[in-house]
């Protein structure tokens, strides 16, 4: 389910710990990566399941105030546009995203509490008064208040957190991923668009993935010591011991990726790893790795180290 950028991401965790402790580890860390793949995609849906759960809250609160044994016009007929924000109301009425939450048991049965808190800190918050005041939301302000919800609130409440860390003590590592996931996925969220989409973008055969990350990062290490080299000789007036080790190992990473992966273009590849770059090292990594990388992708193209199969990779 995670996309090949993060993907990439967790390969480049994977690594980053292989070449700063132990390298006789990488069998197990290349387990510990499969494992953390499939829990950011639990944790991915969880957290998309969130939005059900505060819905679901405020219905009932709503619910509540109309049985009151003296209701006031604003308990009879409440202001319902946090329950049928767009999004909000897409996610929580996502077949396909229950059905992904029921095939690898993922629900919140049982943690009402925690939703009901989270819910009133919600209606708390200036955000939501602002958003409940407007006279009449557009997409986009219903867009940005489901973004900011989750950014400022959801992502990072506390009871949520401690819930997913009494599951395991590994899902705090892959938090920060899957919310990054869902946060891009909710500001990217069109008009048109629908909650499958938020899964549309993200769904990779399970297989798939693990073949992706288990070759990308068995054949780094493999080819580690040769890339090095390259990537010595064309970074001008940089000795290997003084490039970022961020910086190598996606370097190492985006050299693998175009010789052993026939199928993905290499301006797909070399477009991926300066992203990467810009949130995972240095302010001025991505100018340095996009000049390095061109040089030695224009002597692998010539040399015959680099093949693509279909008309246009190459170039592309």
């Amino acid at each position: 389910m995670v996309n090949r950028r993060y993907l990439r991401i967790k390969v480049y965790q994977a690594l980053y710990a292989h070449w700063q402790g132990d390298r006789t580890s990488s069998t197990r860390l290349g387990k510990e990566l499969v494992q953390g793949i499939d829990r950011t995609n639990d944790l991915y849906l969880g957290l998309l399941l969130v939005f059900g759960e505060l819905r679901h809250v405020a219905e009932q609160r709503m619910e509540e105030r109309r049985k009151k044994h003296l209701p006031t016009e604003g308990d009879l007929n409440p202001d319902r546009r946090f329950v049928d924000n767009v999004l909000i109301a897409g996610i929580a009425t996502s077949d396909r995203l229950q059905q992904e939450c029921d095939k690898r048991r993922i629900s919140w049965v049982g943690f009402r509490e925690v939703f009901t808190a989270l819910y009133k800190s919600i209606e708390e918050s200036e955000e939501f008064k602002a958003y409940m005041q407007a006279p009449s939301p557009t997409f986009s302000q219903q867009r940005e208040l489901v973004v900011r919800l989750f950014s400022e609130m959801i992502a990072n409440d506390e009871h949520l957190q401690e819930v997913f860390e009494s599951r395991s003590i590994f899902w705090m590592e892959d938090l920060d991923l899957a919310a990054t996931m869902v946060k891009r996925g909710l500001e990217s969220w069109k008009e048109s668009g629908h909650a499958d989409d938020l899964l549309d973008g993200l769904s990779l055969d399970p297989a798939e993935e693990k073949s992706f990350v288990g070759d990308l990062f068995r054949r780094t290490i493999e080819l580690g010591d040769e890339h090095e080299a390259l990537i010595a000789e064309r970074a001008s007036n940089w000795e290997a011991d003084r490039i970022a080790l961020s910086d190598m190992i996606l370097m190492k990473m985006a050299l693998t990726e175009v010789r052993i992966f026939e199928q993905i273009p290499i301006k797909v590849t070399m477009n991926e790893y300066i992203e990467i770059a810009k949130a995972y090292s240095t302010p001025k990594s991505k100018n340095f790795i996009n000049g390095v990388l061109d040089k030695i992708f224009i002597e692998m193209k010539a040399d015959g180290r680099i093949s693509k199969v279909g008309r246009g990779l190459l170039e592309s």
